[in-house]
C-alpha cells in the first residue's frame, strides 16, 4: 500500500458554514455545548471567528466577539483555532493604520487564535506584508489566502510567482481560497501539482458547493496533494457553504488518505446542529435556494452571496427583470476595473456598479465611491490595467495612487482610544471601535444597560426580594 498520507481537514461549521448559509446569525450559546465533542475529533484546526462572525455579534446578536473567541479557547483543549482576516481591512471595510493591524494580531492571539488565514480582495501582497508580519511576532501560523479566480491574467504562472512571493513574505502556508466554487476538477489537479512544484509551504483548499463540483475538486486535489481542505459538518454544508465533512472523511476513508477520524462522533456532532438548520429553515433565516447548486456561478463568475445581493438590489428597485442583465454586465465592470477576484470588497463594490450601469441605462452615469476608490488605486493594486476611457469618466483628473494604501494613514490608535474611551472596559474594546464605530458604540450602550439591570436584580435580592 501506497505510504500514508491522511488528508487533514478544517471545520467551518463555526464560521464560514453559517456565514455562507444563515448570515452567521449562530449564536455563542448554541455553538458551545457541542464544543468538548468537536475537540476529539482530531481536526487540523475549527475555522470559529473573523469574516463576518465579529461584525454580526455585535450588530445583530448583540455579544462580545472577544467573549466568543475566549469561550471557544477554554473548550477547545486539543484543536488550533482559525480566523479569516482581510489584511489591511482587518474586519472591516476600509484599510487601517499598520499599528491597528498589529495590534488586532496581537489580541486575536492572545485571546486563543491559532491560526490567521490573511487575504486581500485583489491578492496585492502589500496589502498582506503587516499581518504576515505580526502573526509571526506573535507565534501564530500566518496563512496567507490567494483569491482565486479566472481570466486572462490568471495564469498558471501567474498562481506560480504570486505562491513564491507569498514564501518569502514569511507566510507558513497557502491556501486557495475559492470563494465562488470556480475550481473544477482537474484545473485542482494542474494547480495544485504546479505549486507544489515551486513552494514547500503546506497548501490548504478553500472553496465552496455553490457551484456543484466541490467535493469532485476536492477529491482531485488531495490526489494531487493538497494538505489541508476546508468542510463543514452536514446540516450546515453545500449550496453556498462547504462540502460534508462526514463524506470527504468516508471517501478517503481504507485510502492513503484516510483521515482517521470517527464517524460516531461525527454524526453525533450532526445530529446536534440539525435541529439548528431545521428551526433556521422554518423561520426563513435559511433559504432552501442557498441550498441548491446554481451553476450561474460558473457562467457569471459571481459568488453565492453575490448572487443573493444582486438579487435583492434589484427587488428594492423595483427592477428584478433586469436580473440577466446584471449579470452580463458584471464581467464587463470587472474588466474595466482590472478583472478583480470577485471577493468582499470587490464583489460588493463590481455588484453595486453594474446594477447602476443597468438601471441608469447609461454605464458609469453614475459612480459609487468605492468604484472612485478601486480606480484611484486606494483598494491596491489590480491585476491588470483598468479600462482608461472608464477612469476619465469615472474619476477625471483625480490623483491615482500607486503605493500601498496603508502608507498615506497616520497611526490611529490613540485617537481611536480617546474617542471611545467611556465605554472601555477591555483592552479588545478600543479594536471593535476601530472596526465598527457605530455598532460598537451602540453594543457598549447595551452591554452598559445590561450591566445596570443585574445590578438592580441582585441590590432587591440583597433586600430580601427574590430576583426576577
Amino acid at each position: 500500500m501506497a505510504e500514508k498520507k491522511p488528508i487533514k481537514i478544517t471545520e467551518t461549521i463555526l464560521r464560514d458554514a453559517h456565514q455562507s448559509l444563515i448570515a452567521t446569525r449562530m449564536t455563542t450559546e448554541q455553538m458551545l455545548p457541542i464544543v468538548e465533542k468537536m475537540d476529539k475529533v482530531g481536526y487540523h484546526s475549527v475555522e470559529c471567528w473573523g469574516g463576518a462572525t465579529f461584525d454580526a455579534s455585535l450588530r445583530f446578536l448583540k455579544e462580545d466577539p472577544w467573549e466568543r473567541l475566549r469561550k471557544f479557547r477554554d473548550g477547545f483543549k486539543n484543536t488550533k483555532l482559525q480566523m479569516l482576516f482581510r489584511g489591511q481591512n482587518i474586519l472591516g471595510y476600509r484599510p487601517y493604520a499598520d499599528d491597528v493591524v498589529e495590534y488586532f494580531v496581537q489580541k486575536s492571539a492572545a485571546n486563543g487564535i491559532d491560526i490567521i488565514r490573511i487575504f486581500d480582495c485583489l491578492n496585492d501582497l502589500r496589502n498582506l506584508q503587516t499581518a504576515v508580519t505580526a502573526a509571526n511576532k506573535e507565534g501564530a501560523h500566518a496563512q496567507v489566502a490567494l483569491s482565486y479566480t479566472l481570466g486572462d491574467a490568471y495564469t498558471i504562472d501567474y498562481w506560480k510567482d504570486i505562491a513564491r512571493r507569498v514564501e518569502e513574505m514569511g507566510a507558513n502556508s497557502i491556501c486557495i481560497k475559492d470563494m465562488a466554487g470556480l475550481l473544477l476538477p482537474y484545473k485542482a489537479t494542474e494547480l495544485i501539482s504546479e505549486l507544489k512544484s515551486v513552494t514547500s509551504l503546506p497548501i490548504q483548499l478553500h472553496t465552496h458547493y455553490t457551484s456543484g463540483v466541490a467535493s469532485m475538486t476536492y477529491l482531485k486535489a488531495v490526489e494531487a496533494g493538497v494538505d489541508v481542505i476546508d468542510t463543514a459538518i452536514s446540516p450546515f454544508a453545500l449550496g453556498t457553504s462547504q462540502p460534508a465533512t462526514e463524506v470527504m472523511v468516508e471517501t478517503f476513508k481504507g485510502t492513503e488518505y484516510d483521515t482517521g477520524f470517527d464517524q460516531n462522533l461525527l454524526a453525533e456532532i450532526a445530529d446536534y446542529f440539525r435541529p439548528i438548520r431545521d428551526e433556521a429553515l422554518e423561520s426563513g433565516l435559511l433559504n432552501p435556494k442557498n441550498l441548491g447548486v446554481n451553476i450561474k456561478t460558473l457562467l457569471y463568475q459571481v459568488p453565492g452571496g453575490m448572487l443573493s445581493n444582486l438579487t435583492s438590489q434589484l427587488k428594492e428597485q423595483g427592477a428584478e427583470d433586469k436580473y440577466y442583465e446584471v449579470l452580463e454586465e458584471v464581467p464587463r465592470v470587472r474588466k474595466d476595473l482590472g478583472e478583480p477576484p470577485l471577493v468582499t470588497p470587490s464583489s460588493q463594490i463590481v455588484g453595486t456598479q453594474s446594477v447602476f450601469n443597468v438601471l441608469m441605462g447609461e454605464r458609469y452615469k453614475m459612480v459609487t465611491k468605492e468604484t472612485k476608490d478601486i480606480l484611484t488605486g486606494h483598494y491596491g493594486a489590480t491585476v491588470k490595467p483598468f479600462d482608461p476611457e472608464v477612469q476619465k469618466k469615472c474619476i477625471g483628473d483625480a490623483e491615482v495612487i500607486t503605493c500601498r494604501p496603508a502608507d498615506l494613514l497616520q497611526p490611529e490608535l490613540k485617537t481611536l482610544e480617546s474617542e471611545m474611551e467611556q465605554y472601555k472596559e477591555q483592552d479588545e474594546d478600543v479594536l471593535s471601535y476601530a472596526l465598527f464605530p457605530q455598532v460598537a458604540t451602540e453594543f457598549f450602550k447595551y452591554r452598559e444597560a445590561q450591566k445596570t439591570k443585574v445590578d438592580a436584580k441582585f441590590a432587591d435580592t440583597e433586600n430580601g426580594a427574590y430576583p426576577v
